[in-house]
């Protein structure tokens, strides 16, 4: 069976991380800086043949793969399943203020954001079965995308800088 591999990203830093905004599901904006974070990246990753790149569709996603797209010339395909954790009412929240607070009854369960990464592995064996992509996703989709891959807990799994890129191959 041929391999699929996957660059799975984060985005570049955004006016939301540098404030310490929850940001969920928001759009979000990258800082000058998470545009030069994901152009290095782009330099670091010249010398691998995409097939597709896909992105969250929030902004902060698109427009840091298509920072990658650009210069390859090729387009970013989006899908909902790479979406940030959905935080309900903490979004837009000043993120110190949250320690210790009970989540709201609206915050996307850790049982629903473990499925979308199931989810999100089986529709890139379904679409990019043997190729190579790069997936421009979220911190914590991330993490819950590598727990499932890796069958481990996603405490377990170390958090991902802005523009880190980590690389799963399928099967597994």
């Amino acid at each position: 069976m041929a391999v699929t591999t996957i660059y799975l990203a984060r985005h570049g830093l955004t006016v939301d991380n540098v404030a310490q905004r929850m940001q969920g599901q928001r759009q979000g904006q990258l800082t000058p800086e998470g545009v030069a974070q994901v152009e290095s990246l782009s330099t670091t990753l010249a010398g691998v043949h995409f097939h597709a790149i896909v992105a969250s569709d929030l902004q902060r996603a698109v427009d840091s793969a298509s920072i990658i797209a650009r210069p390859r010339g090729m387009a970013v395909t989006t899908t909902p399943l790479l979406r940030e954790r959905d935080w309900g009412g903490f979004t837009g929240r000043y993120i110190p203020d949250l320690k210790g607070l009970p989540f709201p009854d609206n915050v996307e369960s850790m049982e629903k954001l473990l499925a979308r990464g199931r989810q999100f592995l089986d529709w890139v064996q379904a679409h990019y079965a043997g190729l190579t992509i790069l997936a421009m996703g979220h911190g914590i989709i991330n993490k819950a995308i590598q727990a499932v891959y890796h069958g481990k807990l996603t405490r377990e799994i170390p958090r991902m800088s802005n523009a880190e890129v980590r690389i799963l191959t399928l099967p597994r």
